[in-house]
């Protein structure tokens, strides 16, 4: 079975960075310099429920997202020089605790692009999204890294390859490299090379469809998506039915997103949502993310549908909401959801 680091080797190997014979000359001229991207979170219309592969996060069926705008995190690499052998990982001005699952499992990233065993990074990241809160914070969290990685070192890879990178990190990072509507492909092959993410292009119609975010808590949840996606493809009776389910979804968004249907695309981002965590309600032990404020803003959604308001919900793992309408009834929304924070998905 292929390595992570062999997948990273044979992408880089295209670079001439990657090829320089003089590794104590690259470094030197490496000293001084920073490096920093943004990339936006993204939110699943189509879900990634479920690998195919868990060491390089290879999906089991393909998804559809859609980007938060000017909502993600922003990623500065450099350099670590101190006597210390280690690097040096700051999160929302904060340094990172060395022992802390969040710094173990970037480390072990990190040491796929290092140049030697005494290259040490210092790695600073602001996020404007509560983390591990159901708001795909390690999406634009790896994906920012990979961005910022690949200005730093000057490799110059494809938005493809780069994406690839970025879900050996986080699967759903492969998506968070763009604005907009975003396609995952789930790919076929067993190294990966065929699963990434692009940019669907789309009818100037959407650019007045709004996220809404309903943030109910911006606590760490119960249990991170990885080992509730574990559990729920070993142990849900329903999760069998999981990939026809997103075939037909994915049917329904490209017919939405061809005729202007914004009804279509919002009906069928919900009731995907509502499947998935059906699929997690029936595993063992049942996983369930939705809290007593979830539940009760799901049926005044509902209920707002009935009164002829065009709103619609999607739901990640976590109990947050995110709802879907147009520009046109953002005035409605504000009246019926005092906390609500709205998020143009486009920013150019």
């Amino acid at each position: 079975m292929i390595t992570k680091q062999e997948i990273v080797h044979n992408i880089l190997k295209q670079t001439k960075v990657y090829n320089e014979q003089d590794k104590t000359k690259l470094k030197l001229n490496l000293l001084n310099k920073k490096s920093t991207a943004y990339a936006p979170s993204n939110i699943a219309l189509c879900k990634y429920w479920g690998k195919r592969n868990l060491e390089l996060n290879l999906p089991v069926t393909s998804s559809l997202s859609l980007s938060l705008g000017n909502k993600g995190a922003t990623t500065t690499v450099g350099l670590h020089i101190s006597e210390h052998s280690k690097d040096r990982v700051i999160l929302n001005g904060a340094e990172v605790d060395e022992t802390s699952d969040f710094y173990l499992r970037l480390v072990k990233y990190l040491d796929l692009f290092r140049l030697d065993n005494n290259f040490y990074f210092n790695i600073e990241t602001n996020l404007n999204i509560p983390y591990a809160a159901g708001l795909a914070s390690s999406a634009c969290g790896f994906a920012a890294l990979v961005l910022a990685l690949n200005k730093f070192f000057g490799w110059n890879l494809s938005l493809k390859d780069l994406s690839i990178l970025a879900r050996i990190g986080s699967g759903s990072a492969a998506r968070s490299l763009y604005q907009g509507f975003v396609y995952w492909h789930k790919g076929t092959l067993d190294d990966g090379s065929d699963s990434y993410a692009e940019k669907i292009e789309v009818d100037k119609f959407f650019d007045e469809v709004r996220f809404g975010l309903l943030i109910l808590t911006d606590k760490k949840k119960s249990i991170g998506s990885t080992d509730a996606m574990n559990i729920t493809t070993k142990t849900s009776v329903l999760y069998q039915s999981w990939p026809n389910q997103v075939n037909q979804d994915l049917s329904l968004f490209k017919e939405a997103l061809s005729n202007k249907d914004f009804s279509l695309l919002g009906q069928t981002a919900e009731n995907n949502a509502l499947a998935m965590h059906a699929t997690m309600q029936s595993s063992i032990p049942a996983i369930y993310y939705s809290n007593s404020q979830t539940v009760e803003l799901m049926h005044k959604i509902w209920n707002l549908r009935n009164q002829g308001l065009d709103v619609y919900f999607t739901q990640d793992a976590g109990p947050n909401l995110k709802l879907l309408f147009l520009e046109s009834d953002k005035v409605k929304i504000r009246k019926e959801f005092d906390n609500i924070e709205i998020v143009c998905p486009f920013i150019n």
